[in-house]
């Protein structure tokens, strides 16, 4: 018999949406696989106070939670549970505000989640948000989850990737200034996120001859210099990418980044499988012909080509470029995915809310996509017919 994933869930700060998020969606994520929540037990404390939508209670001495059927449609929610920061207790936090208490339980909850992942005793981690700012007081100087989680695992290169039906992209910057992008533009630097963004999305999809385009940083691509000249840059490295892709031959020991653990190997996926359910499938058999790079292509026009089907995967210069069309065009189903860990985390694409926090109104679309690609992920990586949907398609 075919086992049942298990994925671990880190509940974020405990004074945001996270613990509401997993308290509505934990009833419909039993259907697809077993839970583990590391995270603050306060977090679902601070909701208990007669007013939520929903019930539950604590068994096993507090290491499992279980929702209460007659209030949780859908059915009996149930998870084990693991609390990294048991000295923290309820009257220590604020529903609503960050603190340093608070920052320390979602950063801790994230180191346990990383170690659960990475030593195999869960096939995929999922993320609900944390507050860099109270990341900060507690002490932890993190730009935020997609570094943090690097340095754990000592992996020598990350890069943040969205993934959605319509769009996927992944981020050459992140969590800097504009002013910081652009004054350290390098061909060198450009070159190898798109170059490791095809590799690690040829292994994800089992795609061949993968279609990858690089957003220009200037309106109009330049035009000619007429409007700044960063795209010569730029066509430096897309020439660098085509170079580092000539030697390869389709096997994972010619592609530029076989060092770099991944929780996909190289090849063609299996028959009927694909990232999101009503997409088309790769047939098994043959070797990946290598990724074919374009650009610099102006922003204005390159999401809507992509999001058409010409372009397989947009490399974006830094944050906003490619979150702001990504989180218009695909609101509910972007998921945050981490390229460059040796196991499998998604994330929903939005922050902590704390202004929501306690008022039952944060949409759970989002964080039942990010469980529900990473359940799918995961069965590509381990060769098991996992299969789960939160957006209403079947699968």
């Amino acid at each position: 018999m075919t086992r049942r994933p298990r994925i671990a869930i880190t509940l974020g700060d405990p004074c945001g949406i996270g613990p509401e998020l997993l308290l509505r969606s934990l009833p419909a994520i039993n259907r697809w696989a077993e839970v583990v929540v590391v995270g603050a037990r306060a977090g679902a404390d601070l909701l208990d106070d007669g007013k939520a939508p929903l019930r539950w209670r604590w068994d096993a001495g507090g290491r499992e939670l279980r929702t209460a059927p007659a209030s949780a449609p859908g059915g009996e929610g149930r998870c084990a549970w693991i609390d990294p920061t048991p000295e923290i207790s309820a009257d220590q936090l604020r529903l609503g505000t960050g603190s340093a208490a608070s920052g320390r339980c979602a950063v801790e909850a994230v180191r346990a989640g990383a170690a659960l992942a990475q030593s195999g005793q869960a096939d995929a981690l999922v993320t609900l948000p944390l507050a860099k700012a109270a990341a900060h007081l507690a002490g932890y100087p993190i730009p935020g989850h997609t570094e943090f989680l690097q340095s754990l695992c000592g992996s020598p290169i990350s890069r943040m990737a969205f993934v959605s039906p319509r769009l996927s992209v992944v981020l050459h910057t992140v969590h800097q200034s504009l002013r910081s992008v652009v004054e350290g533009l390098s061909a060198d630097q450009v070159a190898q996120t798109l170059c490791f963004a095809a590799d690690r999305f040829m292994g994800l999809t089992g795609k061949s001859g993968l279609k990858v385009a690089l957003c220009a940083l200037n309106p109009h691509a330049g035009e000619g210099g007429a409007f700044g000249h960063e795209e010569a840059v730029l066509d430096q490295a897309i020439l660098a990418a085509r170079e580092a892709f000539r030697g390869y031959d389709g096997t994972a020991a010619s592609a530029p980044f076989a060092k770099v653990p991944s929780p996909f190997g190289l090849g063609p996926a299996p028959e009927g499988w694909s990232i999101f359910s009503g997409a088309s499938g790769t047939a098994p058999g043959g070797l990946l012909e290598a990724p074919r790079f374009y650009g610099p292509l102006p922003s204005d026009t390159l999401f809507q080509r992509a999001a058409r089907g010409e372009f397989d995967l947009v490399v974006a210069l830094y944050h906003d470029q490619g979150l702001i069309p990504i989180k218009v065009l695909e609101p509910d189903r972007a998921v945050n995915l981490t390229l460059g860990l040796p196991y499998i985390r998604t994330s929903p694409d939005h922050g902590t809310a704390f202004d929501l926090a306690g008022l039952w109104r944060a949409d759970a679309a989002n964080f039942m996509e990010a469980a529900a690609l990473a359940v799918r992920l995961a069965g590509r990586a381990k060769g098991q017919p996992w299969r789960a949907s939160a957006g209403g398609a079947s699968e």
